[in-house]
């Protein structure tokens, strides 16, 4: 199990490395429940670990937004990162 420093969008996560059994390399990222990757070599799974955890970003962004109460849906500052 190794830990890597991920720089997503100038944001930094901790990622997780584990080689399974059948030599995919799984990445979990725990700041982020769920998010979850893997590749058939270590350089796969943290490319593929970087578009999850935008995904899951954006995704409970969308959740979030959902749930807003109409005015403040109207009123909204969007900021990227």
């Amino acid at each position: 199990m190794n830990l890597i420093i991920c720089d997503v969008l100038n944001m930094i996560f901790y990622i997780i490395l584990k080689k399974e059994d059948d030599g995919w390399i799984v990445a979990e990222c725990p700041a982020l429940p769920g998010c979850v990757s893997q590749g058939k070599d270590e350089k796969k799974a943290l490319d593929n670990i970087k578009e999850a955890i935008v995904l899951w970003l954006w995704a409970e962004d969308q959740k979030a937004f959902i749930n807003l109460e109409g005015e403040l849906k109207k009123e909204q500052i969007i900021v990227t990162v």
